[in-house]
């Protein structure tokens, strides 16, 4: 199934983590959690380990990724730069030759509203971090997901996918002026089409793929927000200091990880795939059409999914202008 409606899944905004995966044996499998070091990611390399999975953390900076992960036993650190094609052909090189099987796929590493910067292709950052890093990344570690029989791939996309559409004819901001939030948004409606796409090409082989909001939480991907702006839209106090409100969506890392680790192991999806899950939840469509232009307003409750971020035309466009523009088939 691919209905995004609800299923009634029993949790709520404020379940964490380790409530959620309570009960399921991961031992045997075999995950990837790119971010795996930081906020969300090493949340869900924690819990994924306890239920028993082995946990490979790909890292920019493997030193550094591994002081972050001290104390959090058997967890294995690679080195992988997504903003680096033949880093990123590298590492899935090295884990297609051990010729193990990977079940579970969480594409949890980004960056989020960055000043201008552009790689060494071209590409505005924020896209070729969030959407073209993974997206070559689990193409390239496709055979491996099929071996599972019985993969998932999870695509940490965000609420933010409602500041921006995709735009086809100009991804990289070379003939528009360029918007952080914009540009934030647009690979953040990236992550979800992806997932909407790789279920629909991989389901037959086993492979369902997913989207999720985490949440609003403050870990370092709010790193280039500016904290007055973000006290005065309600996710910081006056001292400056996170706001814990599930019901608002304002989350602690334990509860942010929770989606994300319900969409990887839960029984509940069995059947179900590319759809766009929110609050442990999959989420409703959103009765609006186009993208909110107040960047940090808050909407109580579940918001939904924008209709453009789930279309499968523009899914399968997609699709096509990656492989376009990485040059792979």
């Amino acid at each position: 199934m691919s209905t995004q409606q609800p299923i009634g899944s029993g949790f709520t905004a404020a379940s964490t983590a380790a409530e959620v995966v309570k009960g399921i044996d991961l031992t045997g499998k075999t995950a990837i959690v790119t971010g795996g070091y930081s906020g969300l990611g090493k949340e869900t390399v924690r819990v994924f380990l306890a239920a028993g999975a082995e946990v490979i953390v790909p890292a920019r900076d493997k030193n550094r990724a591994s002081k972050q992960l001290d104390g959090i036993d058997g967890v294995v650190v690679d080195e992988l730069d997504l903003l680096d094609p033949a880093s990123i052909d590298a590492f899935a090189d090295r884990l297609l030759a051990t010729g193990r099987p990977l079940h579970l796929l969480v594409n949890s590493a980004g960056i989020m509203a960055a000043p201008l910067r552009r790689d060494t292709r071209g590409f505005e950052s924020q896209f070729a971090t969030n959407h073209l890093g993974h997206f070559q990344l689990t193409t390239r570690l496709l055979p491996a997901l099929r071996q599972a029989n019985g993969a998932r791939v999870v695509a940490v996309s965000s609420r933010g996918h409602r500041y921006s559409a995709v735009d086809f004819d100009d991804p990289n901001f070379e003939h528009r002026e360029y918007a952080p939030y914009s540009a934030y948004g647009q690979s953040k409606t990236a992550n979800v089409l992806f997932a909407v796409e790789l279920d629909a090409r991989e389901r037959e082989n086993g492979i369902r793929a997913f989207a999720v909001h985490p949440g609003s939480i403050m870990t370092n991907l709010a790193q280039n927000a500016d904290r007055e702006v973000l006290r005065q839209g309600g996710f910081l106090d006056d001292n400056y200091e996170p706001i814990i409100d599930p019901s608002r969506g304002l989350k602690n890392p334990e509860q942010g990880a929770a989606t994300q680790v319900w969409c990887a192991t839960s029984p509940q999806l069995d059947g179900f795939g590319g759809v766009y899950c929110e609050d442990i939840e999959i989420a409703k469509v959103h009765s609006g059409e186009e993208p909110d232009t107040e960047v940090l307003a808050l909407t109580p409750g579940a918001f939904g999914v924008l209709p453009y971020a789930i279309d499968p035309d523009n899914a399968r466009r997609l699709w096509k202008l990656s492989e376009e523009i990485l040059h792979r088939p």
